[in-house]
């Protein structure tokens, strides 16, 4: 028998034997790199590396039970032309947020010409979605946050306006030259804009679209939940990606520098994909319990309480943010020292195969590392063994297992498994440890 084999054995042995919950959450179909648990996945279907959270199917959990009133909902829809959406986009009244597409899956040039080719045909094309920012600090008033339709409006953008497109995205690929057309391939192949006649322009100008709007006064719950429902691109958006969408500001920025950083990908150990923003709502999620600390945390609903968090961390100053990088940077590398490639990752005893990142045990270690001193930290390190032992005995606990695995948002769970690992930390570092 192999030593892992054997490993896996006495690691199962183990679990029974605490009344684990740990085999609850084992694919038996699944193979490294998840290591036997379930994970979220991509557009392209593959791995992100980050363990999927379970619901919690005994209580209503993070959910949102409350009907909404309808007199809040405001929705307007516009038909305005493409002409006027391009001057949108020219005088930066429309936010593409080019870091939000989806890294796999972003429309080839045969996709996009297909699309201005559907509009040379006269075929109409799905509607955009879009959010009416208020944020006068940063845009001008009814400025467009488009969330669905991303690529549409690129597409065109690449093949009508250009230098507008490039000004406002950084996005460079040249203007669009028409490519892999199924019906009008004689006559418009390898032709851009300025190749077509001033009738056909006209027409592409003058083409009406259907924009849904979103207004400022919808409640932020009810924003959340009509683009969660928006599936027009055959992918329903994540809540990061929802959360990326409405909320512009620097939070944006703080997030992607922080989940793209060398400390945040050497400590999980190259393993978690940025394409769903996964990582970024890792960055969130520590962020939001640094700003807010795990004992006070009362949100019944999760989502709103990081959108919230990323409206607080907007409000923050440039030093502010700055503390925040320097601690979660120190915590990244604090954590790589200690648990070495499980950093955040389920720990069993006697465990060898490397489990996949887990989102509730990343923020609860790193919210706890971040707070301490560098000497502190220090300790930790020097004593890193007692730490991997300490660590592996709580998942043998069963409520703080199912506190990181199950309904990982609930207030009591919560606080359960900040302060198990906060005593850990104390009692290696103090000597001692308080209650939970």
């Amino acid at each position: 028998m192999s030593l892992e084999d054997s490993t896996g054995s006495a690691r199962s042995a183990t679990a029974r034997e605490h009344g684990s919950l740990y085999s609850r959450y084992q694919d038996e179909n699944s193979l490294e790199p998840s290591g036997g648990f379930r994970v979220e996945v991509g557009a392209d279907g593959s791995s992100t590396g980050v363990e999927l959270e379970l619901p919690d199917t005994e209580g209503e959990g993070d959910r949102i039970t409350a009907p909404y009133d309808p007199s809040k909902i405001e929705i307007q829809t516009l038909n305005p032309t493409i002409n006027l959406l391009m001057s949108r986009l020219s005088n930066g009244m429309i936010d593409l947020a080019p870091d939000f597409q989806r890294r796999v899956g972003i429309w080839s040039d045969e996709q996009q010409s297909r699309l201005i080719e559907s509009l040379l045909l006269r075929i109409p094309i799905p509607s955009f979605y879009a959010a009416e920012l208020d944020d006068s600090s940063w845009a001008q008033d009814s400025s467009w946050a488009i969330v669905d339709g991303i690529q549409r409006l690129t597409a065109i953008a690449r093949f009508i306006a250009p230098a507008a497109l490039t000004e406002l995205t950084g996005i460079d690929k040249g203007p669009l030259l028409l490519r892999g057309l199924e019906y009008l391939h004689q006559e418009f192949s390898g032709k851009g804009y300025q190749d077509l006649t001033g009738r056909l322009q006209i027409r592409l100008n003058e083409t009406q679209v259907v924009v849904h709007v979103i207004r400022p006064g919808t409640p932020e719950t009810v924003k959340d939940n009509i683009f969660a429902r928006i599936n027009t691109g055959g992918l329903p958006l994540t809540r990061q990606e929802i959360r990326h969408a409405l909320i512009p500001g620097p939070a944006r920025k703080l997030l992607s520098s922080l989940a793209d950083s060398d400390e945040f990908t050497s400590a999980t150990g190259h393993g978690v994909s940025s394409e769903r923003m996964a990582d970024r709502e890792m960055v969130l999620r520590t962020l939001a319990f640094r700003l807010s600390p795990p004992e006070s945390f009362k949100a019944q609903d999760f989502d709103q309480f990081l959108a919230l968090t990323m409206r607080q961390i907007n409000r923050l100053t440039a030093d502010e943010r700055d503390t925040h990088t320097a601690d979660f940077k120190a915590a990244m590398v604090t954590a790589e020292r200690i648990f070495d490639g499980h950093a955040f990752r389920k720990l069993y005893p006697g465990q060898v195969r490397r489990s996949p990142v887990n989102k509730a045990i990343f923020e609860t270690i790193a919210v706890n590392l971040a707070e301490l001193t560098p000497d502190e930290r220090n300790t930790l390190v020097a004593s890193r063994e007692k730490v991997v032992e300490g660590f592996q005995e709580l998942m043998t606990e069963q409520n703080f297992e199912r506190a990181v695995s199950v309904g990982t948002g609930d207030r009591a769970k919560v606080i359960l498994r900040f302060g198990r690992v906060r005593d850990l930390f104390h009692s290696i570092v103090f000597g001692t440890g308080s209650s939970t």
